[in-house]
């Protein structure tokens, strides 16, 4: 076995401060959330009225400094009150004004009423039990009402938690969530039934006012991004139960040198992407489900100067390029959703990603980026690759890198009954520039912790003897030297166009990169 050329481990990988921040750390278990359930319930009347049971709505701290916990009942009860008080409010703004209320206006209306329908339901709590609910209790539950009426509801603790990676609900009861390097682990429920939480799913919908998203017998599926950029996806009816997923973008303007501390990606490999992006190469980053694609896009779009103009094309507005800053000429379109209804075979009102490419096309963009790729749409945006100035950058869902020609080709069938393999390989060889493929290895179940890094990047070197794309390994992974993340291995066709847009071909040199050793995994790769 050849000596180990590393140095000591970097800051990133033993978990110590980088610039003052512990970049990996843990945090207290979700099941003190503020909402579990009284030990004595007692049943809510349908007006103000105050309940009757001892400890109903108004338990006391769990411990000093806890937020209190809220009866689910009482704030679903006066969350129907304001919600009609409300529709009466705005209903007669609206006559007056002739206008409908905006946004803000609602949920400042909407604040006022539940301090009042909670100081009525304090007031009445008081007289009934002879000593008053405490001023942190009625935060509590007027919060609590707030966020049924404008926010995710008995969901929103986790929304706001920002060490909770995945949300994962399985019925009302049967709630899970992973943390940062943590498994996952079961969480009180966040709703009383399925059709409360299907619900709270409608009202979410609502909420997104983004075209026709909906949830019901006619719309099984919804997907939408909610505040803050997290993606739900939800299915009921063809499901036994409502089930849900939401996945959190915990590095929501990550730079390439925020994913050099984070130990993504090195200094070296760093250089290479920033250069391949100065030198409008297209890339297609690839991986599985949520090993960091969308993050890793997004840095690699921090390096394309600022004043060219481009257009980014999601299912759900996830990329945020548009409000991040760095960009000034950003064109975002979001696909929509049918309305449940068909026509012709297909969901009426529906716009897929592939139908907005060709008006993209016109919007004179300099580069196009596909948030992701999941169908038939490989193919216009393989055209745009083709024919545009360069620069395009997507995502796709693949499983190992050396897969990625074959998964291309899969999508590209999709396209249409004139599509052939050979002409998906012709494609794949003139569009795509570099292939990044990101991994993940995840050690939670044996005491680690969940280690995201690109691992390869391979060059699309045009079309091989056999009619498939050529691929060149330019980094890849070292298992001689235990390494598992990408270090240079062949120099690119392409090395002479990178020099040009400012990337160092020495760094190349380095068998190793920049990493101070290799990954430092409990199992696998060395110790």
């Amino acid at each position: 076995m050849r000596a180990n050329p590393y140095q000591g481990p970097p800051p990133h990988q033993t978990g110590q401060p980088v610039g003052g921040q512990v970049v990996y750390g843990g945090s207290p278990d979700a099941a003190g959330l503020p909402w579990a359930r009284p030990a004595v319930p007692a049943p809510t009347p349908a007006g103000p009225v105050p309940p009757t049971g001892p400890v109903a709505g108004v338990p006391a701290l769990a411990a000093a400094g806890a937020v209190p916990a809220v009866d689910p009942q009482v704030a679903r009860e006066l969350k129907r009150q304001v919600a009609a008080e409300l529709h009466q409010q705005l209903s007669r703004l609206n006559e007056a004004s002739g206008t409908e209320a905006d946004r803000a206006t609602r949920r400042q209306r909407g604040r006022a009423l539940i301090e009042e329908a909670v100081a009525r339901w304090s007031d009445a709590y008081a007289q009934t039990h002879g000593i008053p609910p405490t001023r942190d209790q009625d935060r509590a539950l007027s919060e609590a009402v707030y966020d049924l009426l404008f926010r995710a509801g008995r969901l929103q603790p986790y929304l706001d938690d920002p060490e909770i990676e995945n949300i994962l609900i399985n019925g009302c009861d049967d709630v899970w969530i992973s943390r940062v390097h943590q498994p996952l682990r079961q969480v009180p429920p966040v709703a009383d039934t399925d059709e409360e939480l299907i619900e709270l799913l409608q009202d979410l919908a609502r909420q997104h006012g983004g075209g026709e998203r909906s949830l019901s017998t006619a719309s099984p599926m919804l997907a939408l991004r909610l505040e803050g950029g997290m993606r739900l996806q939800a299915m009921t009816e063809v499901t036994p139960r409502p089930y849900v997923a939401i996945r959190r973008h915990r590095v929501a303007s990550a730079t390439l040198h925020d994913l050099v501390r984070l130990g993504t990606v090195d200094t070296t490999l760093a250089a290479f992407l920033a250069a391949a992006i100065r030198a409008r190469k297209n890339v297609m980053i690839t991986g599985t489900q949520g090993v960091g694609k969308t993050s890793l896009l997004r840095a690699m779009a921090a390096e394309i100067p600022p004043d060219e103009r481009i257009g980014t094309l999601e299912t759900e507005f996830e990329l945020w390029l548009h409000t991040l800053g760095h960009l000034r000429q950003v064109v975002p379109m979001e696909a929509r959703e049918g309305n449940g209804e068909r026509v012709d075979g297909r969901p009426a009102g529906e716009l897929t990603i592939g139908e907005l490419i060709p008006a993209a096309l016109r919007m004179t963009l300099s580069r196009i980026i596909v948030g992701e790729v999941r169908s038939g749409e490989v193919v216009p945006m393989l055209r745009v690759m083709t024919n545009g100035e360069g620069g395009s950058m997507c995502t796709l869902h693949a499983r190992g890198p050396h897969m990625v020609v074959d998964r291309i080709a899969e999508l590209c069938l999709e396209y249409g009954s004139h599509m052939t393999d050979s002409l998906a390989y012709r494609l794949t060889a003139n569009a795509i520039d570099f292939v990044v493929h990101v991994t993940m290895v995840d050690e939670t179940a044996v005491g680690g912790r969940r280690h995201r890094f690109v691992s390869h990047v391979l060059e699309v070197a045009g079309l091989g003897e056999s009619g498939r794309p050529a691929m060149n390994t330019v980094f890849g992974p070292r298992p001689e030297l235990g390494e598992v993340r990408a270090v240079p291995v062949t120099p690119p066709h392409c090395l002479d166009d990178l020099r040009r847009a400012g990337f160092d071909a020495g760094l190349l040199a380095s068998p190793y990169g920049t990493w101070g050793a290799p990954l430092n995994l409990r199992i696998g790769g060395m110790r």
